[in-house]
């Protein structure tokens, strides 16, 4: 869940061409400033005026977890603030008018440094200074974009784009003339608001009820209110980045850094801690994720990572706090104390950005730009977004029709059609014939919703490399690796297996791979390979031979129906 996300219930509460000219018969499409007069007249006109803060608390369901958050605004200048508590999420976030910050459970704030953040800010500024209705506040191209309709009753569609800011849309009911929606895209998915439940407020009519949802129903948010005022003073209301807390963590007496050992295992990375002295603990390492947390992820990575003693997920936490290396070739973290250290080496200083806690770069792909996100928990090389390898025609490019899984999380399976490119180019460094694997076209992408972000690299193209992630200094130095020469390439049997009770399930199989042609098929069970039992077997293991050499012979027992030996080659 998103800290966007969480801001939605609030800014819901401020808010009560030819083909259009085809759409309503040939005339001419409606004058979009009048409509939304229209829409204030119906929601409070004059009342509007006199509002210049607005305060609100509300109750929150999201992912299943429930929580509540409470937010302040000032209808003049945009500011705002907003403070949550949502299942084990807490924090804060806010806009002081020139940057959009967060702020963790921990007391570190950051500034919103993506593309994509803050231009949300700046719409959810704009709305909060009703600049919609007010263009004094703000400027904006205003157009009007069709007449649509949705659960039973017909809208008009109003496209607003503010000066630095992207476009958003205004539903407007055309009985009503209330405004009832709001649909914004946001780095990978449209999110659109429904307004329910209005309330007259000191002469206005405000949503107390608000759900927020995205292609998937499962990210579904319900917001309540259960506060509300306007015009309440805003002093002591700090609307600026908080400053940092003091330092929570020590390195050992008179040193500037600590090497920790890396357990690499089919493109994850683990680690052994000790939390207040017990332990250690494996946890999986995810420079993403933003907490460092236990988990009850037993089943789920027993099952697609073929470990059993995970505790848990560490990440973010450590990464925004220290410089932190990641040594492929040595198989080792190492962790810099802050104040002194100093990059040393020859390679790239590539910017990172973030989205959330998501670290993201600039590269290019073949000579085509885009935004990737960048992190050590994403196993394959480099995924692709299907609005951007549509954009580009990137599947006529690479001839990427085979699709296959190349990873699996809590949510399930993730597939993509498989491919492999030239180059990568990130901050100079080139990095020489990567695999992809884009996307399948999802709802939004068929729609011609188009993601900000290009795609994400991971452990196939890092382990070439030997990167510094430095989150405080927004920088992630890349130096080359030993193996930066080596050849990329994809699992050779046409196979995704993951570990069962009594063997290695056959989860899936590649149209017209090594596997099927020896026969093999989805829901098979393999109980040994090349006459090793799969109990004395590894998933990681079993999963390496899968990547043998091509023109090796593979033999894979099948419960008791017989063996089967697949000859390996590429796919790609």
């Amino acid at each position: 869940m998103s800290f966007r996300s969480v801001l939605a219930p609030v800014l819901a509460v401020l808010l009560a061409a030819s083909s259009v000219s085809a759409q309503l018969g040939g005339a001419l499409p409606p004058n979009p400033r009048t409509i939304l007069q229209q829409a204030k007249d119906a929601s409070g006109g004059a009342a509007w005026d006199a509002l210049r803060s607005q305060h609100s608390t509300v109750s929150v369901q999201a992912a299943g977890m429930t929580g509540t958050a409470e937010r302040w605004s000032d209808t003049t200048s945009g500011k705002s603030r907003l403070d949550f508590s949502i299942g084990p999420l807490k924090g804060a976030a806010g806009f002081d008018g020139r940057i959009a910050w967060t702020q963790d459970d921990a007391g570190n704030a950051r500034e919103e440094s993506d593309e994509t953040a803050r231009e949300l800010a700046v719409n959810a500024a704009f709305r909060d200074r009703l600049a919609f209705w007010y263009p004094e506040r703000g400027e904006a191209v205003v157009s009007y974009k069709e007449r649509a309709s949705a659960d039973g009753a017909d809208f008009d569609v109003i496209r607003i784009t503010p000066q630095g800011g992207r476009a958003f849309e205004l539903w407007i009911n055309v009985e009503t003339r209330l405004i009832e929606r709001l649909v914004e895209r946001e780095a990978r998915a449209v999110r659109t608001e429904i307004y329910m439940d209005l309330q007259d407020l000191q002469g206005v009519k405000v949503p107390y009820r608000v759900r927020a949802t995205r292609e998937e129903p499962r990210q579904d948010e319900v917001f309540v209110v259960e506060k509300m005022e306007f015009n309440r003073p805003l002093t002591g209301v700090a609307f600026g980045k908080p400053p940092p807390p003091k330092p929570d963590f020590a390195f050992p007496s008179g040193r500037t850094r600590a090497v920790v050992p890396l357990d690499i295992q089919d493109g994850h990375l683990f680690v052994r801690v000790r939390i207040d002295g017990k332990g250690p603990f494996r946890m999986l390492l995810d420079s993403s994720r933003p907490a460092c947390a236990t988990l009850d992820l037993k089943a789920f990575l027993q099952r697609v990572e073929g470990v059993e003693d995970v505790a848990g997920i560490l990440g973010f936490d450590v990464f925004r706090r220290m410089p932190v290396t990641v040594d492929y070739d040595l198989a080792r973290l190492v962790l810099h104390e802050p104040t002194a250290f100093r990059y040393a080496g020859k390679g790239a200083v590539v910017p990172l950005a973030f989205r959330g806690t998501m670290p993201t770069v600039q590269a290019r792909l073949d000579g085509f730009a885009g935004v990737f996100d960048v992190g050590t928990g994403a196993r394959p090389s480099l995924a692709l977004t299907a609005p951007f390898a549509a954009t580009n025609d990137l599947a006529a490019k690479y001839g990427m029709s085979r699709t296959v899984i190349a990873g699996s999380g809590p949510g399930g399976t993730v597939r993509g059609t498989l491919g492999r490119a030239g180059e990568l180019e990130l901050g100079g460094v080139v990095i020489a014939g990567p695999v992809l694997v884009a996307a399948v076209p999802d709802a939004a992408a068929a729609a011609g919703v188009a993601g900000d972000a290009a795609g994400s690299i991971g452990y196939g193209v890092l382990r070439r490399l030997r990167p510094t992630f430095d989150y405080a200094r927004h920088v992630v130095y890349v130096d080359r690796g030993a193996r930066f020469a080596e050849i990329d390439s994809f699992e050779r049997a046409g196979l995704w297996i993951e570990r069962g009770p009594t063997g290695f399930v056959v989860v899936d199989v590649v149209a017209d791979g090594p596997a099927a042609a020896a026969g093999v098929k989805a829901g098979d069970l393999v109980t040994a390979v090349n006459g090793k039992a799969a109990g004395k077997l590894s998933l990681a293991a079993a999963r390496a031979m899968l990547r043998g050499a091509a023109g090796s012979r593979l033999r894979l027992q099948l419960g008791t129906t017989g063996e089967r030996t697949v000859i390996l080659r590429d796919l790609i």
